[in-house]
């Protein structure tokens, strides 16, 4: 039994036709894998065509920790061939199968973002994104230099490191066709706070200086934001719209007083012989303050008999009471 690449599953366009005596060795191949003694042997799941002379049947595993993988049998008949014999067994995986990831090289292993304090990293061995420094870069603004002064560092960027470098921030976070772009106003080229660096890079590269946007970052001539130094805000932004609203305030409204009601004198009499009248034996007896009420105009009744009779003087009195027994006849 031996691994290879993911199952295929469309044949090429010109072996369209698969001969009969291959696409009908279905039992072959099916005993074929159960004579393997391997098991896990499940459903059939189709044949494609290799080429004139041999077709690959596949049958659905059913091992465990194999979930989504396939047995391939592969069959071959000769031209003049009337049975189909079996070449190979093979155990692939298929298209939804669990699979390890494809093996990296161990130098190739580092990725953007590795790289920490105090780490060390040198460039790969013959690295074709640099150049021995006396060999021309390509880049007229540092060969100038280096032959103006007589100088040069030991290795300059290739005009391929170059290419790549320029592919690497036209597709980054910084590049035309990033979202923040899309929705600016302006592009960095047309920007005050774009800062191009120098080389032949500067054509399409510079450095923003906002420290409000893509501060420090290399960005490309059409990336944009809406931090641009030309935009304009709408006339009266940053003050309020409307006047604020203190929930904290109340509003104080006087209620209008009603008119006093005034009694005519025989509506005022008509109520007092009314209270007069009236028996403390029928006062409700609901609540303590009915009770109160309907004793208060006896009490009232009451002071004004006494005050009265204070003031009647006592020689009065008396001179009634004499003459009034002295008009009574004996019996």
């Amino acid at each position: 039994m031996r691994q290879t690449e993911c199952v295929s599953f469309v044949s090429s366009p010109e072996l369209d036709f698969i001969r009969p005596v291959l696409a009908d060795a279905v039992d072959l191949a099916r005993q074929a894998l159960l004579d393997l003694g391997e098991g896990g042997v499940g459903e059939y799941l189709g044949v494609t065509v290799e080429d004139a002379s041999a077709a690959t049947h596949r049958f659905a595993s059913d091992l465990e920790g194999y979930r989504g993988w396939q047995w391939a049998v592969v069959v071959a008949a000769p031209e003049d061939a009337d049975r189909a014999t079996v070449s190979e067994l093979v155990l692939l995986p298929g298209p939804d199968a669990l699979v390890a990831p494809s093996w990296v090289p161990w130098d190739e292993r580092i990725r953007p973002g590795d790289l920490g304090p105090g780490d060390l990293l040198s460039p790969r061995q013959d690295d074709p994104r640099l150049v021995p420094g006396y060999v021309g870069s390509g880049d007229p603004a540092i060969d100038d230099v280096a032959g103006e002064i007589g100088l040069g560092r030991t290795k300059v960027t290739s005009l391929e490191g170059r290419l790549d470098a320029a592919q690497r921030w036209h597709d980054g976070d910084f590049g035309p066709d990033a979202e923040m772009a899309k929705a600016a106003p302006s592009t960095c080229g047309l920007c005050g706070f774009y800062l191009p660096i120098a080389g032949s890079l500067s054509a399409a590269f510079g450095v923003c200086g906002n420290e409000f946007a893509a501060d420090g970052h290399v960005v490309h001539a059409e990336y944009g934001c809406g931090a641009h130094s030309d935009t304009e805000l709408p006339t009266g932004a940053g003050s309020p719209q409307f006047e604020p609203y203190d929930d904290a305030a109340l509003d104080v409204t006087v209620a209008p007083t009603p008119p006093a009601e005034t009694s005519s004198p025989d509506e005022s009499s008509a109520s007092h012989e009314t209270t007069d009248s009236a028996d403390p034996s029928d006062a409700p007896t609901g609540t303590a303050d009915a009770q109160i009420e309907a004793t208060a105009p006896q009490d009232e009744a009451l002071e004004l008999e006494d005050t009265t009779a204070a003031e009647v003087p006592h020689s009065d009195v008396t001179e009634d009471a004499v003459h009034e027994e002295d008009s009574v006849s004996p019996s």
